[in-house]
């Protein structure tokens, strides 16, 4: 028995010696031999000799001991030192519960409440050896004060280049002269499901930590934590604390940076979500050219999802593309040929599976070059040219800071247009007067106004200009009856203030 084994273990050693020394362009017939299979494997090929489409030339199974013994480390060595920890730090004015009372007003007066400190705890990623840094939104999210770790552990303090809240990102500056570590944004549209990545961050405060996975998924949407719909999804550990840290390729590159994680007890169950670097690469730029905030391209459409439904109606084998909703008049899109009920299903030659991946496209294209877009219209595809605009050509209001006692006092509003409707994902044909953005601080917040909130009516007057509405934000008034538009539905609200 035991001869019997030694033979067939000796006939094994044989056939993969034949194997490994054979040539690689070898055919036995029309199909190939054994020895001409096993070589192939070996040497990364498939069993046709071809290697790929050039994105996995250089991908193949590891093969022997020493090769599943081989380490992450040397990459780790090279990454990790500009992988940092961000510390974001905001005084917040704490509203007393009897404010507003006005039997308590009447014999206390109006008490303030001492404020307190707020702090958050996130990673970041140095892009730029100047000391630019990438980090999510949400970790500096209304911070006062942000200070910057390195590895090494000098601390030092830092500035708020650029911020995006639907994208989920923000840019930093470390106040510094020096050269700092930094590490390289890949390009995320080369990734396929299956590459190996590795995540670095601060997780929980520990320190940084750096844990191993794979590509679960591209272009996850839908997710809940940003307007944002085109994540890279990672099996690789993302904690509390990992945000803004770096999803790291095989090449040492930034290919993602890890935003958020789907979990029912606060800790990693293999979900993990990461934004792209090829959009990360947008916003850097930007914040590097001088601008305080990221602009949107302007197409002038907007899309809605290929149902089931929709796919067997319009002929088409499977529930894919962008379904065009509406076309905004004198726009890129409209002066493209797009009109409502055309289906996009591919720009500048990638698949679009939903509307999410189409705006990621948008967004990621060059302002100044020629793009192109495949329709589906009558059943018959057609290709069509577009050049994007600036989303702040063309706009003559400026936004409209409302102060003075009322209760809308800390909004900043503006005239509702086609591109700002583009911006604030909202219906192109939408006009009003729009809110842009609120100061958490202030009584529009408290009373709960919105970015997006379209106001409507204040005190019996229909609101139709930003003028308007600044003038009637200044009245002396003790009670206020208003409505907005959110949604699509009207929210009445009356209040003493």
């Amino acid at each position: 028995m035991n001869k019997s084994l030694r033979l067939y273990s000796l006939l094994l050693v044989l056939v993969l010696s034949i194997a490994w020394l054979a040539p690689a362009g070898a055919q036995d017939g029309a199909g190939g031999s054994l020895t001409d299979a096993l070589s192939k494997l070996l040497r990364g090929t498939d069993a046709s000799g071809a290697q790929g489409d050039g994105r996995g030339a250089e991908r193949r199974v590891p093969f022997g001991q020493s090769e599943i013994q081989l380490s992450f480390a040397p990459l780790v060595r090279e990454t990790s030192p500009a992988v940092v920890n961000v510390y974001a730090s905001s005084t917040v004015q704490v509203r007393s519960p009897f404010m507003g009372d006005p039997f308590f007003e009447r014999f206390f007066g109006r008490q303030q409440m001492p404020p307190r400190v707020r702090s958050s705890l996130g990673s970041g990623v140095l892009v730029d050896p100047s000391g630019v840094i990438v980090t999510n939104n949400h970790v500096i999210s209304g911070a006062d004060e942000v200070k910057v770790a390195l590895a090494d552990g000098r601390e030092f303090e830092s500035e708020i280049l650029l911020k995006d809240e639907e994208l989920d990102l923000a840019v930093l500056k470390i106040k510094g002269d020096e050269a700092f570590p930094a590490v390289r944004l890949g390009d995320s549209d080369m990734l396929e499901v299956g590459d190996l990545v590795l995540a670095i961050g601060n997780p929980f405060g520990v320190g940084q930590t750096t844990t191993s996975g794979i590509v679960s998924a591209l272009a996850r949407s839908h997710i809940g934590v940003s307007d944002f719909g085109f994540f890279i999804q990672t099996d690789a550990a993302i904690n509390p604390g990992n945000s803004g840290g770096a999803l790291i390729d095989m090449k040492g590159q930034v290919i993602g940076i890890n935003t958020a994680i789907v979990s029912r007890s606060g800790g990693s169950i293999g979900i993990g979500f990461a934004i792209p670097a090829n959009m990360v690469r947008a916003v850097v730029d930007a914040a590097q050219s001088g601008a305080k905030s990221f602009e949107r391209p302007y197409f002038g459409a907007s899309f809605d999802p290929v149902t089931a439904q929709i796919a067997e109606a319009l002929g088409m084998p499977r529930p894919v593309g962008a379904l065009v909703r509406e076309v905004a008049p004198d726009s890129p899109a409209e002066r493209a040929g797009l009109k409502p009920g055309d289906v996009v299903t591919t720009m500048d030659g990638a698949d679009i599976q939903h509307p999410d991946a189409l705006e990621y496209r948008l967004v990621t294209h060059p302002v100044d070059e020629e793009g192109t877009v495949r329709i589906l219209r009558d059943g018959k595809s057609e290709d069509m040219t577009f050049k994007l605009e600036r989303l702040s050509a063309g706009e003559n209001a400026e936004p409209v800071l409302l102060e003075g006692r009322s209760p809308f006092a800390g909004a900043s509003i503006a005239d509702l247009g086609p591109r700002l409707a583009q911006r604030l994902k909202l219906p192109l044909a939408k006009k009003g007067v729009v809110i842009l953005d609120v100061d958490r601080r202030s009584p529009a917040a408290s009373i709960g106004l919105r970015r997006g909130d379209i106001l409507r009516e204040i005190n019996g007057l229909e609101i139709d200009s930003a003028d308007m509405m600044e003038q009637v934000a200044q009245e002396d008034s003790r009670r206020w009856y208003f409505s907005v538009e959110r949604d699509g539905r009207i929210l009445k609200q009356s209040l003493r203030f």
